[in-house]
This record gives C-alpha cells, structure tokens and sequence, in this order.
C-alpha cells in the first residue's frame, strides 16, 4: 500500500525534464517505434526507476542527469507492460566509464572442470547484488543495429526472479513452459549447429555461451530489431512477445 502511494505521489509532483527525455529518446531511435501512449507510460516508469534505483559511479566516473535518464529510459522498455517490480530484486546501477575487467573470474566447462581467467566486460547483472553498465556501451545501445547492453543485463535481472538463471523467467499463467522451451531450444541448437560449422551467425554467437546468455541476446534483438529477429525466429519472437506483453511487429 506505501509503496503505491509512493509511487503516485512521485507521479503527480514531479517529472523528467523535457529536454533530458528527449534527448535519451533521440539517442535511441529503436525505440521510434512506440506510441504516444507507450511512450508516456514509458516516462512513467523511467521516473520511477529514477527515484527507486541508485546510480554509483565507479572509477570516480562522473555520472551526468543525461546519462542516469538515458539508462533508465532503455531499463523501461522491456518493462513497460510488466511493472518496476520485475526490477525488485535490486537497487542500484553501477556505471563504469569504459568496458571493466573482472579478475580471476572461475567458469565450470562441460566437465565440470573449473577454469580461472579475467573477463573485459560491457555489464553484468549480480544475482544477489547490482547491475553493472559501461556507459560507453550504453551509448551504443538502443540504436536498431541489434546491440542494447541495458535490456541483456536487465533480462538476467528477470530470469533471476524464479532463483535459476537458466534462460527462462517466470512465465505467465497464460504461457506454456513446454512452448517456451520448445522454441528456445531449437534455436539455440541451431546457433550452435551454426558455429560448429564455421558459419556466421546472424544472432550475436554470445548468446551460444548458455541457455542465459541466449535469453538475454534474443531480448536485446527483439527490443532493437524486431522484425528481422521475427523473420530469423519466429517461435522465439511469439514467445518473447507472449512474455514482455509487447508486439513491436504487428501480427499479420
């Protein structure tokens, strides 16, 4: 009940200003596809991120107001029609100036054999814990070129909700869990069909890194180019759709 009230007494006292949101939307022209309607409720919601979220600069990196609305507006798109409580599960943003290196970072392969390496990294999501961002990525992001470094790492966000982080979240009561592994599964194994026969896959071969990791590669693609995404995988885009309670491309 307080944290409704809360929330529209922010919604009722304050804004984001004119010039900062359109200066985060103009730098994300995916998002041109989005209604009148759309993109007031996603201002809502990116108000409310604002005030819900802290951001901490790491490196003394020097976090501008442009930065923290630009952030939050791509945070927003994948929540626009499920709610700033998708995001519960943590507090704060870390924005990192450049891409950052992790040490002796230890991955279990196939064989349970452990391996200890340093990663470069654009963003991570902690499952107990923050989300981590390169700002030089963010501004990458959102541009309809197949690449949103917020929405990947906020889709781990969402698959952490039900504990695993396997590349399913928890689905709707009017989805299917054998519809959903059914089409993810089979285009994982094509992707991974493709590298092992040396081809260049149309979907960013990162997401061949683990079910996850696919997860939050298809949502980047269906976020940023959805109907290229739709033609390539169109049982994955249905379900992602069914999901996110969005159809960026119209049903035919």
């Amino acid at each position: 009940m307080f944290k409704s009230w809360r929330r529209k007494r922010v919604l009722a006292h304050e804004s984001i200003p004119d010039s900062l949101w359109r200066g985060a939307l103009a730098a994300s022209p995916a998002l041109g596809r989005l209604t009148d309607a759309d993109l007031a409720r996603l201002r809502a919601l990116a108000l409310l991120f604002l005030h819900e979220k802290r951001f901490e600069p790491a490196r003394g990196f020097a976090v501008t107001d442009e930065m923290r609305v630009r952030v939050a507006l791509l945070a927003s798109l994948p929540i626009l029609n499920l709610g700033l409580d998708s995001y519960a599960t943590f507090t704060s943003i870390v924005l990192y100036p450049d891409e950052f290196l992790v040490r002796d970072r230890e991955v279990v392969d196939e064989d349970g054999v452990v391996h200890t390496g340093d990663d470069l990294l654009s963003g991570e999501a902690w499952q107990q814990g923050p989300v981590l961002l390169a700002w030089s990525e963010v501004e990458q992001s959102g541009k309809g070129e197949g690449y949103n470094v917020v929405v990947h790492e906020l889709a781990h966000k969402i698959d952490m909700l039900n504990g695993e982080v396997d590349g399913v979240p928890p689905l709707h009561a009017d989805m299917r869990l054998p519809e959903w592994t059914a089409a993810f599964d089979e285009a994982y194994e094509s992707l991974l069909d493709q590298l092992e026969r040396d081809e260049e896959p149309w979907l960013d071969p990162y997401g061949a890194e683990d079910p996850a990791e696919f997860f939050a590669v298809c949502s980047e693609m269906f976020f940023d180019v959805p109907e290229r995404f739709a033609e390539e995988y169109p049982r994955v885009y249905e379900q992602l759709a069914s999901f996110y309670r969005q159809r960026p491309v119209p049903a035919r």
